[in-house]
């Protein structure tokens, strides 16, 4: 089993290694355009590179109190121990595809070394379905704020935009639906008994239900506990993971400020341009995640931040910059997170 983790590690590291590789040789600039525009960002690097060890820390915390109400008395992890984990998850949530969940296998098997493997399965999956729950209420209230905005003239509402949001509303209420069912009675043996109606898969499932059924009930129920039991707890992860996606929007923010967009300065002028940053985040992010199934969204994140921002009738130079930036931020902190990994495996071995 150690040798076995150990060859998982390894591959894990490598994934991060090549995203890195086909990250920097998939930009839709060359090499020159792309250190004008970091020469061009020069020290609004450090604010956006930065605000992410806040975003991390929060989704850490929204994390951390997931595990607190699975553990057993005598189980301990470690705040830092999650933080770590919460980055290194993300890097290879951005280099692996179906919709970024490649970081889940890793972190359930990295917790399982604290805690016992079925409440390191059920907070790591408790953990990414608040994660997307929270994207969920992020869509859905931003939508709110944009007929906010457009009511007092800020910005134009045109039908199809209107009937776009409509639909929206629709996909958030049927989401918000399926979570709420999912939070009462627990969702994996279910999703595994979908998986068996997929062609070929029928029979594994069953094989799979029939060797780990009480497992799989007891992650299930562990789910459905935290909702019935401990709704302070639930609500305070759910609130963390909110506020994870407006502290996101700074890094926006920093940009259009580096462009001198600012709404005419001053603070209400700043704040303007903050909720901008919030749209831009929000409908970037609804249209990454519509197509997730592609390794590290490629295309899509830049596709999404040009029709954004060029929504807001801002001009389309802004979108690819931002793009770019980000599309860099995301390489750094693949690296980081690979490092830490690496760090730690190294520290387990020892």
């Amino acid at each position: 089993m150690k040798w076995t983790k150990q060859r998982l590690n390894n591959l894990f590291f490598c994934l991060g290694i090549l995203a890195v590789v086909v990250m920097l040789f998939t930009f839709d600039v060359s090499f020159v355009e792309l250190w004008q525009h970091i020469c061009h960002a020069g020290y609004w690097l450090i604010p956006i590179l930065g605000v992410w060890i806040i975003i991390y820390a929060i989704n850490a915390w929204a994390w951390w109190i997931i595990i607190q109400c699975n553990k057993d008395a005598d189980e301990h992890v470690r705040f830092m121990r999650v933080y770590r984990l919460t980055i290194t998850g993300y890097a290879l949530n951005y280099a692996t595809p179906v919709g970024g969940l490649g970081g889940e296998p890793y972190r359930i098997m990295e917790l399982s070394k604290n805690i016992s493997v079925q409440h390191a399965t059920s907070s790591v999956i408790l953990y990414a379905m608040m994660h997307f729950y929270a994207h969920f209420w992020f869509w859905f209230t931003t939508i709110l704020l944009y007929f906010v905005l457009a009511a007092a003239g800020y910005l134009t509402l045109t039908p199809i935009m209107a009937t776009l949001f409509v639909l929206a509303i629709i996909f958030c209420l049927l989401a918000f639906y399926l979570f709420s069912k999912g939070y009462r009675n627990g969702l994996v043996v279910k999703v595994i008994g979908w998986i068996g109606r997929l062609p070929g898969l029928k029979g594994w499932s069953v094989r799979f239900l029939a060797r780990h059924q009480q497992a799989l009930q007891n992650i299930d129920s562990q789910i459905a506990a935290l909702h019935q039991q401990d709704k302070h707890s639930f609500y305070g992860s759910l609130l963390l993971e909110y506020l994870a996606r407006v502290v996101q929007s700074l890094e926006i923010l920093f940009m259009l400020l580096l462009f001198g967009i600012d709404c005419g300065g001053g603070f209400w002028g700043v704040s303007l341009t903050f909720l901008y940053a919030i749209l831009i985040l929000s409908f970037t992010s609804l249209m990454a995640n519509l197509i997730g199934f592609l390794p590290m969204q490629l295309g899509v994140q830049e596709g999404g931040f040009i029709i954004s921002i060029a929504a807001l009738g801002l001009s389309a130079a802004v979108g690819i910059f931002v793009s770019i930036i980000c599309r860099v931020r995301e390489i750094i902190w693949i690296f980081i997170g690979i490092i830490i990994m690496k760090i730690d495996n190294n520290k387990t071995k020892q």
